[in-house]
């Protein structure tokens, strides 16, 4: 999760178990506009089709977090209307798809529009050797059949207040859904800035295709986010969903965590 900073540096920040694993989230994002009859969520977890091995290896914990999130909003999943996906990692996209009552797979938001760009579509079905581990067919492959599947081709603003920023660092064309208003705005930051610890520029995973291009598109999230008083929220931060940022001799760094 941190590349080349050395462990010294980083397990200050978050420390690892004795397997050197640290604890993480799968964070999604709900955005609910009961007027326009919308009820969106970015990203859709780990999902629930990870077997014993594969639970053991990534320490996976059962949670009925995304179910109980909806209910608390009081809606379903057959009430979300839009599934923002940035990416088709196993991390984001795994929820896409579960297992039916006969075992047999099915898409998990039957009613929704799922939404993802067109290149990172293209790029889960002949990815490279360093990321093919990093996606599932049976996480996504439903939607080619289906007619749920909405390609997007480059940013976009999808909704009223909803852009999409095309990031390229991490994955081929990982969408970054920000949200506007009152003056601000909401940026999710997927895998750009996973954590709070990820904010110092240099600070990014060894999972990242393109490093340096990952670096340079950190600092332009970080500069807008002081621009406005933004809120970056935090797809896989342990400890909170979200924060602001504070100018401290002339660089964007850490100032208060932010409930979502």
């Amino acid at each position: 999760m941190f590349g080349i900073v050395p462990r010294t540096l980083w397990e200050r920040r978050i420390a690892p178990d004795a397997r050197n694993r640290i604890p993480l989230a799968a964070r999604c994002l709900v955005a609910v506009d009961r007027d326009a009859g919308k009820v969106v969520l970015v990203d859709d977890g780990l999902g629930e089709k990870w077997d014993a091995h594969r639970r053991d290896l990534y320490g996976v914990s059962a949670s009925d977090g995304l179910d109980a999130g909806l209910a608390r909003l009081g809606v379903t999943r057959d009430d979300v209307t839009d599934v923002l996906l940035t990416h088709l990692h196993i991390g984001h996209a795994g929820g896409t798809t579960r297992r039916g009552p006969g075992g047999a797979l099915e898409l998990a938001f039957p009613r929704a529009t799922v939404h993802l760009q067109r290149r990172a579509w293209h790029w889960a079905h002949a990815p490279s050797e360093k990321d093919a581990g990093s996606f599932l067919a049976e996480d996504f492959e439903l939607l080619r059949h289906s007619d749920q599947l909405h390609l997007v081709d480059g940013e976009a603003d999808l909704f009223p207040d909803v852009e999409l920023i095309v990031s390229e660092g991490h994955a081929v064309a990982q969408q970054l859904p920000r949200f506007h208003g009152d003056g601000t705005h909401l940026t999710f930051c997927g895998d750009v800035i996973p954590t709070h610890a990820h904010l110092a520029p240099g600070w990014i995973t060894a999972y990242d295709l393109f490093p340096i291009t990952t670096v340079e598109e950190k600092k332009v999230l970080l500069a807008e986010a002081l621009e406005d008083d933004g809120v970056l929220f935090l797809e896989h931060d342990g400890a909170m969903a979200a924060c602001r940022l504070r100018e401290e001799e002339g660089e964007p760094v850490f100032r208060e965590a932010v409930e979502v």
